[in-house]
């Protein structure tokens, strides 16, 4: 059997977030990008094996009253694969 096609095994952390009703999760803007309201903590072990925040991203992280720069991500900006399987990660509380 074929491995489903790699478009199949990436999604935005936000989305399997909304799907399984985590609480705090609000992405206003649908995962573009545009309102932070999926703000969360990555596990300071695990961000060395993410790309580091860029543009819009980072510019709404700085922003945010509970940004840490070590730990802060828009949840719609992290993609999910198999790499991150038991990523360790917080909720970042309500602006």
């Amino acid at each position: 059997m074929l491995p489903p096609p790699p478009s199949l095994l990436v999604q935005p952390l936000v989305e399997n977030a909304i799907k399984h009703g985590i609480p705090g999760i609000e992405a206003e803007c649908g995962g573009a990008c545009a309102c932070a309201t999926c703000h969360i903590f990555i596990d300071p072990e695990w961000m060395s094996r993410l790309p580091p925040p860029q543009g819009d991203e980072k510019e709404l992280l700085v922003e945010l009253q509970h940004y840490e720069p070590e730990r802060s991500r828009l949840s719609c900006q992290v993609d999910f694969t198999d790499a991150l399987d038991g990523l360790r990660l917080a909720v970042a509380p309500d602006e």
